[in-house]
């Protein structure tokens, strides 16, 4: 424990007690309620078959999953390291396979996709990720390709060893980006010197020998990727914007481009956008299908075919979002999401067109005034629709608009083609549907990456608010407060009776009929306020309502001109406490257009936007500050710092400013810029203008800054002191302006990195106290809080290079009359896996240990006293 004692150590049976700890047999492993997410999705597969159960995906949140397609619910997961080490790069399905290639490229990976075991994991050598692709030989799927900037590699499929590797010719000026193959016993990779020419590499999947070499002039491309792709035969389709037209060449027999304009067809690109081409090739050991789309603009997709060298337009949709092929058996169809009522253009934030655009540039989208949408599939040979595949579906007003689309399509017993749907939205929902349009389930993907979590108090029932007044005022006299105590009772009889009827009525009912669930109206404080509403911001810009007791979402609100991955601060200004005055919540955020702050005002019960109007910030906010002081209203003021070092006040009535002048002299605040290594104090001046008055520099060319951790605002102190048997009193080194600075070697060299740890006061500037860990690395995790600071480092193995466990280093302060005779004591326990939250728990007593709260990844839970 991290805590300082006067046991001495000739008494190890004291210590033993003071460390002991228990948990009851009963309540290992169980949870009150527990929810468990994916993320939003990277890459997804849906199995073609009618009894399908499941939906396999790889996100962004380093996740490897299986999802039943009945439920929703998570079959088996994986979820990698946090950082961009565990990023999936590409995921490849086939059969009972799932390969995933991760860390830049650096790990390849085959899962089982019923159980969700490793069937093999090897390592391939360092390069630039280009691409991957499964490989076919005669009419089997047996290699995995992977495309890096300077080499192609293929391995076996069963066991992941390496048949051969070989490396790129030009690869220092060459861009490879495409590989291709359709069982013919070669693989085609395709890299490109911009604005130059092709190069087509041909090799044999045998031996690894390049067959056949050429270089196709191409003056006008820039990029392989989303400008180009590959259709029926090995025939190579790119768009080229500035001439309107399409160039095809065939990667086996052709040395040049031939071009086709558009204008034959009467299409043309939109001013401004990068066209994309999207192919499919159903089967890996034959052709691609000649089919494609090209996508025009961001709401106009068109279903073309080359097929015998001659270009011809199947079907024009000038008013599509989304656009999806799919294949069962010997049938592919095409998928195509459309708004169901008028269309009217809007602007960039409102839908994105297709899961293809995800890099375009900003144009104009479609707004759907009543987000209803219609999913219809298409026979690709001919472009016609195919009756009764209508899917119809509403998502929520001030929603999200769809991003992805996924299809899975099967055979019915009359041969007709039934599917399902499983829709994406910006806001990281999924939406899996069937035909008409119900939806069989939904999942707030969103919930996987929560950047910030309030506790609010829920309010109180009339009859709480009543019962809290039981017995009046003294102003109220008497026969007053007799009259109130005895309506109060009535009260509580009422409430008694109804409880009773609904008790009996209940017990008459199978119990699978009892409805207990707990919504928005039946909403209130519990007996002992342990039941709270948990309001979290998520990365996607989503805010939900979530009740503590069951993790029921009572409410959701997404803002849609939100940027995403921005830094989101929320901050409660009022609670329930202040009836009839609504509780209040301020969001901090990030314009996705003008990339500048603004305020979001809530009512954290209910999730509606607050009537009152906050101030419009004209400049960056660097620094937020939550003061104890209120307005005439019981709503704390919050104090906004911009980047010109000017504060602005919300609320800012007269009674807040003149509340301001007073106690100015009393409010510091800090600012870090990690990038130069510098932290800054600064001083409130009457004016609400600042003053610099202490500066601390941090050398950027031997350590980074990686984290700064002050003290809760809320934090209970216990009492400071104890008086010990020689009448001396051991004592607490309280600062509630204590700052915890952490850093971390720019050294990557396992036997030079170290974290160091700095105590700064943020008033004075003064260097507090520092110490070194050795021979550790991030990430870093820290709790600051009363007398003593517990940082959480990785730490390297003592000769080699990996990782050899997760280290948790704590030292209290507790000075006394008298230096202590030796060094304060490090406690470093070792936890055999990565911490993805912590916490502490206020002491019950003084001067006594908090427990430290540790979860793992892993769904593990650890306290340490």
């Amino acid at each position: 424990g991290l805590f300082c004692s006067t046991a001495s150590p000739s008494q190890p049976w004291l210590w033993e007690a003071l460390l002991a700890a228990a948990v009851y047999e009963d309540q290992v492993g169980k949870f009150d309620w527990r929810q468990q997410y994916v993320g939003k999705l990277k890459f997804a597969s849906l199995e073609a078959a009618q009894g399908s159960k499941k939906l396999l995906a790889a996100t962004q949140q380093n996740v490897v999953a299986a999802l039943s397609s009945r439920n929703g619910e998570i079959l088996w997961r994986h979820v990698d390291k946090g950082t961009p080490e565990g990023a999936i790069d590409a995921m490849l399905i086939h059969g009972q396979d799932a390969i995933t290639v991760s860390n830049a490229g650096r790990i390849l990976r085959s899962w089982e996709t019923n159980i969700g075991g490793l069937n093999w994991e090897t390592s391939l050598d360092t390069g630039s990720f280009q691409t991957a692709s499964l490989v076919g030989l005669q009419d089997t799927v047996k290699y995995v390709a992977v495309l890096k900037k300077a080499a192609i590699s293929l391995h076996y499929l069963s066991n992941g060893h390496l048949k051969w590797v070989e490396h790129l010719p030009e690869s220092e000026s060459t861009r490879y980006q495409l590989l291709y193959s359709r069982g013919t016993g070669v693989i085609h990779v395709l890299g490109i010197v911009p604005q130059s020419h092709l190069n087509i590499l041909t090799f044999s999947v045998e031996d690894g020998e390049i067959t056949e070499q050429a270089r196709v002039a191409a003056p006008w491309l820039k990029s392989l990727n989303g400008a180009c792709s590959v259709v029926g035969e090995a025939v190579l389709v790119c768009t080229d914007v500035d001439t309107h037209s399409l160039y095809v060449c065939s990667l086996e027999t052709e040395q040049e481009m031939k071009q086709i304009p558009l204008q034959s067809l009467d299409l043309e690109f939109a001013d401004g956008f990068q066209p994309r081409v999207l192919a499919t090739q159903p089967n890996l050991t034959n052709a691609s299908r000649t089919q494609f789309f090209l996508q025009l603009s961001p709401t106009h997709f068109s279903l073309l075919q080359y097929k015998h060298g001659l270009l011809s337009h199947l079907r024009d949709f000038q008013q599509a979002a989304l656009v999806s092929f799919a294949t069962t058996g010997e049938k592919t169809v095409a998928a195509v999401l459309t708004c169901r009522s008028e269309l009217k253009p809007g602007n960039s934030d409102d839908l994105h067109a297709g899961n293809t655009l995800e890099d375009s540039q900003k144009q104009e989208s479609l707004t759907c005034s009543n987000q209803t949408y219609n999913i219809n599939l298409y026979l690709v040979e001919t472009g016609q629709r195919l009756l009764d595949t209508t899917i119809t579906f509403n998502l929520e007003h001030n929603g999200a608009k769809p991003e992805q689309l996924y299809i899975q399509v099967f055979l019915k017993k009359d041969d007709s083609v039934g599917y399902r749907a499983l829709v994406q939205t910006e806001d990281h929902m999924l939406l899996f549907l069937q035909q008409p349009g119900k939806v069989l389930w939904s999942r707030e993907e969103s919930l996987a990456e929560v950047v910030s979590l309030e506790m609010v108090d829920l309010p109180l029932t009339g009859a709480q608010a009543e019962l809290e007044g039981e017995f009046g005022k003294k102003a109220d006299g008497l026969l007053g407060m007799f009259l109130k105590r005895l309506s109060s009772q009535l009260i509580l009889l009422q409430a008694w009776t109804a409880h009773l009827w609904k008790m009996f009525y209940d017990a008459r009912k199978p119990r699978s009929q009892i409805k207990n669930e707990i919504n928005i109206d039946n909403l209130a404080r519990d007996e002992f306020n342990l039941q709270k509403m948990m309001v979290m911001v998520t990365a996607s810009g989503k805010l939900f309502g979530i009740e503590s007791s069951s993790g029921t979402i009572l409410w959701k609100q997404y803002l849609r001109n939100v940027r995403p991955g921005a830094s989101f601060k929320l901050m409660v200004q009022r609670t329930t406490a202040h009836f009839p005055h609504p509780p209040q919540c301020t969001l901090l955020v990030k314009d996705k257009e003008t990339k500048m702050s603004f305020l979001y005002v809530f009512n954290p019960i209910f999730g509606k936007r607050s009537q009152v109007a906050p101030p419009v910030l004209k400049r960056q906010i660097l620094q937020t500050l939550l003061l104890p002081i209120m307005d005439q209203d019981y709503a704390k003021v919050l104090l906004l710092i911009d980047d010109e070092y000017k504060v602005t006040a919300f609320p800012a009535t007269k009674n807040v400013l003149r509340q301001l002048e007073e106690i100015a002299h009393s409010i510091f605040f800090y600012l870090v810029d990690a990038e130069q290594g510098k932290l800054s104090g600064f001083r409130l001046k009457k004016d609400l203008t600042t003053e610099e008055i202490w500066e601390v520099f941090i050398p950027t060319e031997v350590q980074k800054i990686v984290t700064v951790k002050g003290k809760r605002s809320n934090e209970h102190v216990h009492s400071q002191g104890r008086v010990m048997g020689d009448r001396s009193v051991l004592y607490k080194s309280l600062n509630p302006n204590l700052l915890a600075v952490v850093t971390e070697s720019t050294d990557t060299h396992h036997e030079r990195t170290f974290i160091g740890i700095y105590l700064i006061d943020g008033v004075t500037g003064r260097i507090i106290h520092s110490s070194v860990q050795k021979k550790a690395k991030g990430p870093v995790h820290i709790v600051h809080s009363e007398n003593w600071v517990v940082v959480r480092t990785g730490a390297w193995g003592k000769s080699e290079g990996p990782n050899r466990g997760r280290r948790i280093t704590g030292a209290p302060r507790c000075p006394g009359t008298a230096p202590p005779l030796r060094a304060p004591r490090y406690f470093s326990p070792l936890f055999p896996s990565a911490a993805r939250g912590r916490a502490s728990s206020p002491p019950a007593r003084p001067l006594r240990p908090a427990a430290r709260l540790v979860g793992s990844q892993h769904n593990a839970f650890g306290v340490t006293a």
